[in-house]
Formats: structure tokens, C-alpha cells, sequence
């Protein structure tokens, strides 16, 4: 992705920018943004602008993600309220019988068991695949789809294998033998645009196609390590792999600006003059000669 210094030379704004950014409204930040950018450059008549606008747009929606979980689990906190703080402390105040002060509860004295202190999850770096490798298998990832290979004893064939993939589960492995994988997916999947096949009679290769293609899971099957999505290395971005209404909007955004760099109007002020000719053709009648009507 291009950063700002490789776009063009920099020069002084003279358009003052003062939006604010609204998280349940990413777009509309986004064209406020364009708008700058189309009067200030000529970024958007780049050939990448189409693709680095994209880019931007998924990392935007993953950043906001991120910000949305980091908010519930720190909500999720609640302090200790100040009437049992303050009961805790009269409660410790009470008389206490001399012998116990002198010998303090056995129980008080033992040493805390390892187990019971939770150690914090470990964030794995995703392999080449955007995913993690396991003895038994691995994993890799796009933002549309979920690749899951098993190495077998050559010669395998399909009828030995066992798979069953459900929205939001995963079972395989041979038959007459223990499940390799068995277990609920990061997220849901849609069972119909998947399947498997043997690769070279040696090789299980599942293929997972997401509900939500705008995000990278952090783990395959529930119980594996977690990876840190923040390192994954996407695939280039293309405007066609958005889903529709947000390729639309993207469409629209960047049809936009370059009608304002070449000084025509927008699609809005487009439909607008159409609306408007649509109504003077279906009154003929009226006067519109002394009308006023705002862009």
C-alpha cells in the first residue's frame, strides 16, 4: 500500500478539513477524505488508487473490529463497588480472638496452585499462509477462504476418508480410526461452497469458504494457538472481491471525485438534475422560470 510521501509532492492545503471520524458511518469519512485528497492531488487518476482505496476500506473495518472487542472486554470489567470496599475494611476491624493472631490459619499459609493462575494467551506469527502449522496438520487463509491440508500415508483414497463440514464445525480424518480434527470453526462457514478432495493420494485438502469475508480468523479450530492477525500479509486488493454494497459504495465515492477534478457534476447532483427534468416534463404547466433550487 502506498503511503502519503509516494503519492504525490506535497504541497500546502488551502481546503480546510474538519470531519470527524463516526464509526458507524466509515464511508462517510471516507468520501469526506477523497474529497480533500481530489482537490489537492491527483492521486485518484493512479492506476493502484483503485486498489489502495480498497485496502484501506478492509484495514478500517479490521482496526474498528479490533476497537469494538478491546471496548466489550473492558467493559466487561466492573469495579468493586465502594460499599463492599468499605465493608471489607469493618470486617477486617472486627475483634479477633488473641490465639488466632498468634497463629495465623494453615490455609493462609499455602502456596498457590500453578494451575490456577491464568497465564495470558500466546499470539502466534501466521505462516506464509496467513495461518499456523501442526504436526498433524496446517492452515493458511484469505479474507474469503480457508485452506486446511493433511498429509495421510500415500496411497490413500477417498473412500478411507471421513468429512464432515457443518456451518460452524469440522470433523475428518480415516476411517476405522480417531478423528484428526474435530472441532468449531473461529467463525462460520458456508457448508455449501465448501469440499475436500485427496491431493496425490497423500494429501486431505479442505477448502472453507467464510460468511464473513472481511475477516481474518485468529484461529482454525477452537483450541489452537491464536495467531496475531495484525501480522498477516494480505493478497492484493481488488474492488471486486468487496462484498456489493460496499463496493458500490466505493464506486460511487471514487466516480465522484474525479467528476469534481474535472470540474463536472456528481452522481447525486446528477440524479437530482434528472428528478428535476422528469418533474418539469410531467408538468408542462408551471413556471420554473423564476424557481431557485439548490445543488
Amino acid at each position: 500500500m502506498a503511503i502519503i510521501s509516494e503519492m504525490e509532492e506535497a504541497r500546502p492545503s488551502m481546503v480546510p478539513f474538519s470531519a470527524s471520524f463516526d464509526p458507524s458511518n466509515p464511508l462517510g469519512f471516507l468520501e469526506k477524505v477523497l474529497d480533500v485528497i481530489g482537490k489537492e492531488s491527483n492521486f485518484l487518476r493512479k492506476e493502484t488508487a483503485e486498489k489502495e482505496i480498497v485496502a484501506a476500506v478492509r484495514a478500517a473495518k479490521e482496526r474498528l473490529r479490533e476497537a469494538e472487542k478491546k471496548k466489550l472486554e473492558k467493559e466487561s470489567v466492573k469495579p468493586t463497588e465502594p460499599m463492599e470496599v468499605e465493608k471489607a475494611k469493618k470486617d477486617s476491624l472486627k475483634a479477633t480472638d488473641p490465639m488466632e493472631l498468634e497463629k495465623p490459619k494453615e490455609e493462609s499459609l499455602k502456596a498457590t496452585d500453578p494451575m490456577e493462575v491464568e497465564k495470558p494467551k500466546k499470539e502466534n506469527v501466521p505462516n506464509k499462509g496467513n495461518g499456523l502449522d501442526f504436526e498433524k496438520y496446517s492452515w493458511g487463509q484469505n479474507l474469503q477462504e480457508v485452506t486446511i491440508n493433511i498429509p495421510v500415508p500415500e496411497g490413500t483414497k477417498s473412500r478411507s476418508v471421513t468429512c464432515e463440514i457443518k456451518k460452524n464445525r469440522l470433523k475428518v480424518g480415516l476411517k476405522g480410526q480417531d478423528l484428526i480434527i474435530d472441532g468449531e470453526f473461529f467463525n462460520s462457514v458456508k457448508p455449501d461452497d465448501c469440499f475436500w478432495n485427496i491431493e496425490d493420494q497423500k494429501m486431505i485438502s479442505v477448502l472453507l469458504t467464510k460468511q464473513d469475508q472481511m475477516e481474518w480468523w485468529k484461529y482454525c479450530v477452537k483450541g489452537e494457538p491464536e495467531i496475531d492477525t495484525q501480522k498477516v500479509e494480505p493478497e492484493t486488493s481488488k474492488l471486486g472481491d468487496l462484498d456489493p454494497e460496499t463496493r458500490a459504495s466505493v464506486e460511487k465515492m471514487m466516480f465522484d471525485q474525479r467528476q469534481k477534478q474535472m470540474g463536472l457534476p456528481t452522481s447525486d447532483e446528477i440524479e437530482k438534475k434528472d428528478m428535476l427534468k422528469k418533474f418539469m416534463a410531467q408538468n408542462p404547466g408551471m413556471d420554473f422560470s423564476n424557481a431557485m433550487f439548490n445543488s
